[in-house]
């Protein structure tokens, strides 16, 4: 009897899953089997999860930079000038319609020898960016409205999509009729450009911000400016950079537009007036001149501006493999 209560007890305690058991079983199963156990299986788990989350960043070593960045652009240049230069001397057309690139150099090196070449080009690039940052603040809380109020977008919304449809050039006329010859005229067409754009692209970057982030943040207290500062803004900020690139290029078209079309010596010599003047004395080589200046204020403000802050924006979400 002594022996079967014995037997008895034992298999109870072994029943029962006492620790020792358990885990005499575990590593039993384990060396039988070869798998881990519940708790190693789910901590694999977890490292793998993590390992998706995780944004491998390479290091882009500086020859790899003059690759893929620096020596295309140059590439393209030098076939654009033997190309032109070919032209030239296979004389497909008049020289005085397509002169050769040296004239073009000429021109550009007797702008800066004669001390005008920054001025001309300070001139634009200081208006462009000032009427960039005046439409920036006021299309940024017109956009946020306009995307979060029904009624207003239902009333603006067909408008800011036909201004920003409209060429900039349409509004030099009126302008100069309202206000005159004078720099308000230039901002006031540079803001009808540039507005439209930064709109848009701040109420398609909200469009696109997932309905469970504005409960959530209802749910933590965050309403009206505090939800569209902390929430919309930066969930819809690739949407919005976007449109500030849109923006800025609209800025630029419009006031080289009315640099071209208004003329007055209150207005200074700016890259559009500069073009116009060379057109009226049948310099072709002053006009490709202003033509690639405005092109390169164009290149360089996206390159040194828009593009890092893009890429920044774009490798705080992990959509960039690699550091650049």
């Amino acid at each position: 009897m002594a022996s079967s209560k014995t037997t008895r007890g034992t298999a109870v305690e072994e029943a029962d899953g006492g620790n020792g058991g358990k885990q005499s079983i575990e590593k039993s199963v384990e060396k039988s089997t070869g798998k881990a156990g519940p708790g190693q299986d789910l901590a694999g788990l977890e490292a793998g999860l993590d390992a998706l989350d995780t944004v491998q960043i390479k290091r882009v070593s500086p020859v790899e930079v003059l690759v893929q960045k620096v020596l295309p652009p140059i590439v393209a240049v030098a076939v654009v000038l033997a190309v032109w230069k070919l032209l030239v001397v296979a004389e497909v057309t008049d020289d005085y319609k397509l002169p050769d690139p040296g004239l073009v150099w000429d021109s550009l090196r007797q702008l800066w020898l004669q001390g005008e070449l920054f001025d001309i080009v300070w001139t634009s690039v200081s208006r462009g960016l000032f009427g960039f940052l005046i439409a920036l603040v006021i299309a940024t809380p017109l956009g946020l409205i306009v995307a979060r109020v029904k009624f207003i977008r239902a009333a603006l919304g067909p408008i800011l999509s036909g201004l920003q449809s409209l060429p900039s050039v349409a509004w030099v006329p009126p302008a100069v009729i309202w206000l005159g010859l004078n720099d308000q005229m230039m901002y006031t067409v540079i803001l009808l450009g540039a507005v439209p754009s930064i709109a848009n692209g701040l109420v398609a970057g909200i469009d696109q911000v997932p309905p469970l982030f504005l409960r959530a943040g209802r749910t933590l207290g965050a309403r009206g400016l505090v939800s569209a500062r902390h929430i919309l803004l930066p969930a819809a900020l690739p949407g919005y950079v976007a449109g500030l690139k849109q923006g800025w290029a609209f800025s630029w078209r419009s006031l080289m537009a009315a640099e071209i079309i208004a003329k007055s010596p209150d207005l200074g010599l700016g890259l559009g007036q500069y073009l116009e003047n060379q057109r009226n004395n049948s310099d072709m080589a002053g006009v490709l001149l202003g033509i690639l200046l405005i092109l390169v204020v164009g290149i360089a403000i996206e390159l040194l501006v828009f593009a890092p802050i893009e890429r920044r924006v774009l490798r705080s979400r992990g959509l960039l493999a690699s550091a650049r």
